[in-house]
């Protein structure tokens, strides 16, 4: 099969390359889906599972890319719940070849049946997004109505999907980014929007929650944010300390059926919309996936027809 593969950790995603790859195949409980469209996050060439299997042995050259949609091709043994050329969405594996390919193997629990009326395209920009921003809020935050979240990169792929949970379960939402993001986080829902190219946006009131994707000085000026029994949940990296009156939390995101489903429901309703940028065919792949270019919304790669 064709693939988008990697095997040197220093090029990043300039070593990624088409090339081909051995088809993959359905181990016990898994599925092979014939991909129709894929999505990548650059930061997953920094994870070992790119490089290394679950027993830490060198895996490469590996492909990279974990939100897939798609048809069932293949049932391995034990599999049940799924048919073969059924549509589907979800999330590949962490430590195993990826989607950016035209097939994958993938654990059958971490996949979830797609409904006719979502196209592949917007389909594949769900998992990592949606599954990150849920998690975020919900799981970790336990974010309820009457509270108030701080959203950083609230134009982003995981922010823009935050700030609409956030503002439909009833929280003051507070959206962070460029200047040139603010209509976009305000039509997205958000109270509020925080220039964070100026210095007084840490002097604002404190908030229930903060979502910080993006690390650095950023997560560290918002620890100062966070309310007497508030929290900070990131995903950018392990936070260098606690706030002083709350907590702070980093987590990875995990594939689970059943928020899957709750985010798909709300897509379908029209309560939540996702941004798709750049659409690439894959043969076009690792020039979209590396273009400087600022395109608003995730790329998206388009596998087949």
């Amino acid at each position: 099969m064709r693939a988008i593969i990697v095997s040197d950790r220093e090029a990043g995603a300039k070593g990624m390359r088409l090339a081909e790859h051995p088809r993959a195949h359905a181990a016990e409980n898994d599925v092979v889906v014939r991909v129709r469209a894929s999505g990548f996050t650059p930061g997953e060439l920094t994870w070992p599972g790119t490089w290394e299997d679950r027993s830490g042995k060198d895996r490469t050259p590996s492909v990279p890319g974990h939100e897939v949609a798609g048809y069932v091709d293949e049932l391995g043994y034990g599999t049940t719940g799924l048919t073969v050329g059924q549509r589907v969405v979800g999330l590949a594996d962490w430590a195993r070849d990826g989607s950016l390919a035209e097939y994958v193997a993938v654990e059958a629990r971490n996949l979830v049946p797609l409904p006719a009326d979502i196209d592949f395209v917007t389909a594949a920009s769900l998992p990592i997004s949606g599954l990150t921003a849920w998690q975020a809020l919900f799981v970790h935050a336990d974010l309820r109505a009457g509270q108030s979240v701080l959203v950083h990169g609230a134009a982003g792929g995981v922010g823009s999907v935050a700030v609409q949970l956030a503002r439909e379960v009833g929280a003051y939402v507070i959206g962070t980014g460029r200047p040139r993001d603010r209509d976009t986080v305000l039509g997205l829902g958000a109270h509020e929007f925080l220039d964070l190219g100026t210095a007084d946006w840490t002097s604002r009131e404190e908030v229930d929650v903060v979502l910080d994707v993006i690390g650095g000085q950023i997560g560290e000026a918002s620890n100062k944010l966070v309310r007497a029994g508030g929290v900070l949940v990131t995903i950018a990296e392990p936070p260098a300390r606690q706030p002083a009156q709350g907590r702070a939390v980093f987590f990875i995101v995990e594939p689970d059926r059943a928020q899957l489903l709750e985010i798909i429901q709300r897509v379908r309703a029209g309560r939540l919309h996702v941004s798709v940028g750049t659409v690439a065919p894959l043969e076009h792949a690792v020039a979209a996936l590396t273009s400087r270019s600022h395109v608003p919304g995730k790329t998206i790669i388009s596998v087949g027809d």
